[in-house]
């Protein structure tokens, strides 16, 4: 019995911690399964507010949704300009490019200065901010940057009479006693104040105008110096001859677009789109279109055109002005060619026996019906005649801007050597239909190792790239110099 008693003794025991244990066990799952609603309900939540945030459009989808990019776009020769042959400019078109890979309208706000963009920037204005804006410490506080395109420098530029001054700088402590102004709200104005923390005696002016218009307050002898991004220098150096480049103030500094939100998916559109356009050898086009001419003159040059565009230019421009329009091509892309050729000098004679203001032989010149090369307007006339013919001979592989530089370089060397030209480009797995590969492939042609199996044989191939060249470089500057009569006549 006792062992009976015993064993039921520790049954019942044995019973009770069962169900001690089977309590505690109920408790904690009730609470394990508390917890994990709780939990469920938490991801739930989470879950929901994701969902919410990624229904919710971002920057890139509001662009796509109302079908358009709105850009803040600061006029200037290095980002947005009207030109004879409709809207200009490096930074323009890389918008207008971007635009279309979105599939979208773009829509511009045009501004004077980069102050005047930065606060529309500031007051939420648009999707994105362009204007050669470099890519500062405090700008990357105040604004969000997209990816880098360009690379410049500051640069120091002033007028070159200070050199016969002996007040040239040479050096940041130079600038000490020196009139120097800047353009309110830029880069630069963060540079000199900061240098003015070493050199407490350095002072400048800031007025809010574009650097353009200081350029030419420089050029006009008003003030001593201003601080410009390199490109900015090099664009406008061919307009205002009598700046000189002093020294460098920053290191190598990277130029992005300024984007409205913090946004991955525009940022990441941004970056594939840039990087097909490297791939594609597109940017490299859009350089060398836009700053390859920028170092070829030297400040005789530009002076002496600068000069004639006042004193000679105006006896022929109206029957420049008249030829453009009855062969249908910008005016001041033949004047340009006229200056390259004579210097708008109507008596002008090559040692080949070349005369005029479009410097024709006489075969050409009977061709085209001028009975009189020495005549300004029967000459004019012929020439704008020709150029629209060769024009017309430009393969239709061939587009834009680079057709009238295709067009240039074969009046000046002949359509053979320019067929030629596209051949050897094809070979040495070039871009025939490019003018950025076909400058580089021309000179070739005076060589014997390439030139011996080619149709047309040798040709001085540095000619035409100097022709071409020189004729856009003119053409830009009277561009300019006549932008309003230009816009008029569009």
């Amino acid at each position: 019995d006792d062992g009976d008693n015993r064993g039921a003794s520790l049954s019942l025991k044995t019973g009770r911690v069962v169900v001690v244990l089977l309590g505690a066990l109920l408790a904690f799952s009730l609470g394990r399964m508390s917890s994990s609603w709780e939990l469920v309900n938490l991801f739930s939540e989470n879950n929901s507010t994701q969902k919410i945030k990624k229904s919710a459009p971002d920057l890139l989808a509001k662009i796509k949704a109302k079908n358009s990019l709105e850009v803040i776009m600061v006029n200037g020769p290095t980002t947005y300009f009207e030109g004879a042959m409709g809207r200009e400019g490096f930074e323009y078109i890389l918008m207008q490019k971007f635009a279309e890979y979105l599939g979208v309208e773009l829509k511009l706000h045009v501004v004077s200065t980069v102050n005047e963009a930065l606060q529309l920037t500031e007051n939420g204005q648009g999707e994105m901010t362009s204007g050669a804006l470099s890519k500062t410490k405090q700008r990357a506080e105040d604004f969000v940057f997209g990816p880098s395109y360009f690379s410049v420098k500051e640069q120091v530029v002033c007028h070159q009479k200070m050199i016969r001054r002996h007040a040239f700088p040479r050096s940041v402590a130079d600038l000490v006693g020196i009139d120097i102004i800047v353009g309110k709200g830029t880069s630069y104005e963060q540079t000199l104040k900061a240098l003015q923390a070493e050199l407490p005696k350095l002072s400048f002016k800031v007025l809010d105008q574009s650097s353009e218009d200081l350029l030419r307050m420089i050029d006009d002898g008003k003030v001593d110096c201003s601080v410009v991004d390199s490109n900015i220098f090099a664009v406008n150096n061919r307009y205002f001859p009598a700046l000189r480049k002093a020294f460098s103030v920053s290191e190598t500094k990277e130029l992005a677009w300024i984007l409205r939100e913090d946004e991955d998916r525009l940022n990441a559109a941004l970056d594939e789109w840039l990087n097909s356009l490297e791939r594609s050898g597109e940017m490299a086009r859009l350089v060398d279109h836009y700053y390859s001419y920028t170092n070829s003159f030297n400040y005789v040059n530009l002076t002496a055109f600068h000069k004639r565009l006042k004193s000679r230019l105006p006896k022929y421009k109206k029957a420049f002005m008249q030829a453009g329009k009855k062969y249908n091509f910008p005016w001041t892309m033949l004047a340009a060619q006229s200056y390259q050729e004579s210097h708008w000098d109507r008596l002008a004679k090559s040692p080949t026996g070349v005369r005029g203001m479009m410097m024709l032989t006489l075969p050409t010149a009977k061709e085209m019906g001028v009975k009189y090369r020495l005549n300004a307007t029967q000459s004019i006339n012929g020439g704008a005649k020709y150029f629209s013919k060769v024009l017309k001979r430009i393969s239709g592989d061939v587009k834009g801007v680079d057709r009238y530089k295709f067009a240039y370089a074969a009046y000046n060397v002949g359509m053979g050597h320019i067929i030629d030209a596209r051949a050897l480009a094809r070979k040495l797995e070039k871009d025939p239909n490019t003018w950025k590969d076909l400058k580089v492939v021309l000179p070739l042609l005076s060589k014997k190792k390439y030139y011996k199996d080619l149709k047309y044989g040798y040709a001085r191939g540095q000619e035409p790239v100097d022709y071409v060249e020189a004729i856009y470089e003119y053409h830009v500057i009277l561009e300019n110099a006549f932008k309003k009569e230009v816009k008029h006549e569009k």
